[in-house]
């Protein structure tokens, strides 16, 4: 499944990125997470899911 991320209830508060930057970055005003990668099967991919605060992130 892909990876999103729902960008009303995105925080911007970088973990995702911190977590898995090669499936999330931030978006080009520095605000919002997005995917880069949305069929990755990273590993990190789960400790996203987990740690973001907004529960912003979903498969």
């Amino acid at each position: 499944m892909a990876i999103r991320i729902d960008e009303e209830a995105c925080m911007g508060c970088e973990s995702c990125v911190e977590l898995c930057p090669d499936v999330f970055e931030m978006d080009a005003d520095g605000e919002k997470a997005v995917v880069k990668n949305p069929n990755s099967t990273d590993e990190c991919v789960q400790e996203a899911i987990d740690s973001c605060p907004a529960e912003a992130i979903s498969r």
